[in-house]
């Protein structure tokens, strides 16, 4: 009890900086833990499922003529026909996207928001949750019935109330389906996102049935889940009998094609994606940066009151204090500091769980679950023992004669190797911030091919071809409206693919991204250049004309040799043709557009088509795009179509959310470097507070030999450069190697010059100088004859 009333009393004690120890320790702590938390986060995905060892996603593997593909999609009959053949899979599912985020609504007119799948009925045996209410073989075998999750039924209710109601889809009116059954919410570690299922009996009322389907519509996702022992290296035999069974060889032989499937095992499925190993290292390494920092500035600290406290030491050793004993106090002491200083951790990370939630896309509760928090706890007794062991070690070696006199050891070394790592990760996070600021300005301000300032879309999905031309119309007539088309497919989101033959042609010769059909004018407004030909006749009520891009004629020209260029050549494009002699004729080719965004770049050749009725999307171009005009056109077409969920959105600040990942990880970055570049200078400001009451004396005697304040500056100024110049050079060094680990998610880069890297070493080493200069100012400037009056 003695100790711990002598431990508190010495935790308010003056002169050991407690505050400012508690203060940086806390906040590197806070973020330090979030980040590895999400790290954590991101590694456990899918491991909530039973068995998730045995359960894999079924890979579509294609070999033509453009080389090897992997897709996770599959043809509707691919899971089925697999549960039949292969004795060795225990239980098979597949299930196709329907919508997502799309507005469901009531007959009361009531509304909900969720994403939409067609699942079967086996959907809940390889992938179970908690089913609140009714029978999910029973719902998933009934035509036009759905499960619906804890979410959409509370919002309905209640999960009993909800059961039996019944909803459309605004993307898909006319068609309404009955709420049977509920089912607990998924978990946000799950690659899985759904909050409703309709069953695959419904699938006819929305789309083409082609759930028994073995070539083309490669829709589905399947999976599998295997009996316990059985490795998918096993089932390759049975595979080769399946193809055989079910897939026309001989053909797709002809066309150039082989087919085949592979399995991926669940738990890799999003930790094996290159881009979260990437982020998921950066992370890592950041977090370990941002800990690192705060441990040693905390061990430079205490290091630094090891003058002041020498004498407590010794008296402690006359007394009969063993080295152990030091160590004990040392460790009693930090316990105590790395306890408040983790309360004040958690007490900033629940202040700050509505930016952890923005910046991180997880909420806090997700971050920290009980396996987390074990981490974590780990994380914080790894920290303990480094930040007691280091001065326990120093403290322990204090002599007892330092009881009798002076003690002038500073420690000076260690303090500079201490702050020769905290340098480093200054250079490491305002590099790695420029770079990343650098990259996301690059992704934002480059090119796409089209101009879309001024541009916004509105979703007609689900309105009959008469009111879309009447929207179109009316808002056209708006005096804001520059310009109005519409399209099938926005540049900016993922296209769906199919094939390109010649006339007669047994070959498929490659896969383009289908852009569908475009309206009026489409070109002009997205000011897409046409580089050969002409754009399409419009008004024409059954067009057969394509136009195709740039890299079109780059694809097509390694299979036939068409001297005059592609226009006014005939081809056949799958899904579209309805034979080998039905063919369009492309009468244009424009300049290639970005179909995508950067770092998620479809690299395919894309083609359009014409089509005098208006398509889903209404493109509108504005004079000039602001809130007020934004919000005219959205009341215009809410009142022409009051059954629809009318959305206007500006295309620019959509094509901005596309890339909000990257702005979130810049922000992150950018609080990171903040923390860490305080933590360092509050580090180097203590530093040269010892350096001055070291070396008064010493300066008062220069100054008294002539010195001036600027010498004494100097001298100051020389100390920390010596040391701070390739701590600085080290850190961007590292920050080069892990931008680059970053950039690899992107096809499009920002160049990484020897200035930028010159600059931000340059911005780090000014910030220090300038900390040096304002802290040693004063002691430059005091009276000589203070600190000699004592000699």
């Amino acid at each position: 009890m003695m100790n711990l009333k002598r431990l508190f009393r010495s935790f308010f004690k003056r002169g050991k900086n407690n505050l400012i120890k508690i203060i940086s320790l806390s906040i590197g702590l806070a973020l330090g833990l979030v980040l590895i938390a999400k790290v954590y986060f991101e590694q456990s995905y899918n491991d909530f499922f039973p068995d998730n060892d045995r359960i894999y996603q079924v890979i579509s593997n294609y070999s033509t003529t453009e080389g090897n593909k992997a897709y996770p999609q599959t043809p509707g009959a691919v899971a089925v026909g697999m549960k039949t053949e292969l004795p060795e899979i225990e239980v098979a599912t597949r299930y196709t996207w329907l919508a997502f985020e799309t507005v469901m609504v009531t007959p009361d007119k009531k509304k909900y928001t969720g994403n939409v799948i067609l699942g079967d009925s086996c959907l809940f045996d390889v992938f179970p949750r908690p089913v609140l209410a009714g029978d999910v073989k029973e719902v998933l075998s009934r035509p036009m019935y759905i499960m619906i999750s804890r979410k959409i039924a509370e919002k309905m209710g209640g999960i009993n109330q909800a059961i039996g109601q019944t909803f459309t889809f605004d993307s898909r009116p006319g068609k309404p389906v009955t709420v049977g059954g509920v089912f607990e919410d998924m978990p946000n570690n799950s690659h899985l996102s759904y909050d409703v299922i309709v069953s695959m009996p419904s699938i006819s009322q929305f789309m083409w049935d082609g759930t028994m389907n073995w070539l083309g519509n490669d829709r589905y996702m399947a999976y599998v889940k295997l009996l316990p022992g059985v490795k998918p290296e096993v089932l390759e035999p049975g595979i080769e009998k399946m193809k055989e069974k079910y897939l026309p060889l001989e053909e797709l032989e002809k066309s150039g094609i082989d087919i085949g499937w592979d399995f991926k095992p669940l738990l890799e499925i999003h930790v094996g994606d290159e881009e979260t190993k990437r982020m998921t290292l950066i992370l890592s390494l950041l977090a370990i940066a941002l800990l690192f920092t705060a441990v040693m500035n905390y061990v430079l600290i205490v290091i630094s009151s090891l003058v002041n406290r020498s004498k407590e030491m010794a008296v402690n050793k006359c007394y009969g204090a063993s080295e152990k004993n030091i160590y004990l106090r040392m460790l009693s002491e930090t316990l105590l500091d790395i306890v408040v200083s983790s309360a004040v951790a958690i007490l900033l990370i629940f202040v700050f769980r509505g930016t952890i939630l923005s910046l991180l896309n997880t909420t806090v509760s997700d971050l920290f679950t009980l396996k987390s928090i074990l981490l974590l706890i780990g994380v914080c007794v790894f920290v303990f023992f480094v930040a007691a062991l280091i001065p326990g070690h120093l403290y322990a070696r204090i002599p007892v004669a330092v009881a009798f006199r002076n003690f002038t050891e500073s420690k000076r070394y260690w303090k500079l190797g201490l702050l020769f790592i905290q340098f480093i990760a200054a250079g490491l996070f305002v590099t790695l911030l420029v770079i990343i600021g650098r990259q996301y300005d690059f992704m934002l301000n480059k090119n796409p091919g089209y101009t879309y300032n001024n541009l916004a879309y509105c979703s007609l999905s689900g309105v009959d071809s008469e009111l879309r031309q009447k929207a179109l119309d009316e808002t056209l007539r708006l005096s804001e409206v520059a310009e109005v088309s519409s399209c099938s497919q926005l540049f900016f989101d993922f296209a769906s693919g199919n094939n390109i033959r010649l006339p007669n042609g047994e070959q498929e010769l490659f896969n383009i991204a289908d852009q569908y059909a475009v309206g009026n004018g489409y070109l002009k407004l997205m000011e897409v250049p046409i580089i050969e030909g002409r754009s399409f006749i419009e008004n024409t009520p059954s067009s057969k004309e394509v136009m195709v891009s740039r890299s079109f004629i780059d694809k097509i020209s390694k299979h036939v040799d068409w001297p005059d260029g592609v226009v006014g050549k005939n081809i056949y494009i799958s899904e579209h043709s309805r034979g080998l002699n039905d063919t369009y004729t492309i009468c244009g080719v424009y300049e290639e557009v970005c179909m995508g965004i950067i770092g998620h770049q479809d690299t395919r050749a894309s083609v359009m088509f014409y089509n005098e009725k208006p398509s889903s999307y209404l493109i509108i171009k504005f004079h000039e795009q602001t809130a007020e005009a934004l919000e005219k056109v959205s009341d215009m077409l809410t009142a022409l179509l009051p059954d629809k969920d009318i959305q206007v959105y500006s295309y620019a600040g959509e094509m901005r959310g596309k890339y909000s990942d990257s702005e979130k990880f810049r922000d992150s970055v950018l609080i990171g470097g903040i923390v860490t570049l305080l933590i360092c200078l509050i580090g180097l400001i203590g530093y040269t507070n010892d350096e001055m009451n070291r070396r008064k004396k010493e300066t008062a005697i220069r100054k008294v030999n002539g010195a001036t304040t600027v010498d004494i500056l100097r001298l100051f100024i020389k100390d920390i450069s010596w040391m701070a110049v390739p701590a600085i050079t080290l850190g961007c060094m590292i920050a080069y190697f892990i931008a680059n680990t970053w950039l690899d998610n992107f096809a499009d880069k920002a160049e990484l010059t020897i200035f930028l890297f010159v600059g931000c070493a340059i911005a780090v080493f000014i910030i220090i100088l300038a900390a040096v200069i304002i802290n040693c100012y004063q002691a430059a400037n005091e009276n000589p004859a203070e600190s000699v009056k004592s000699e």
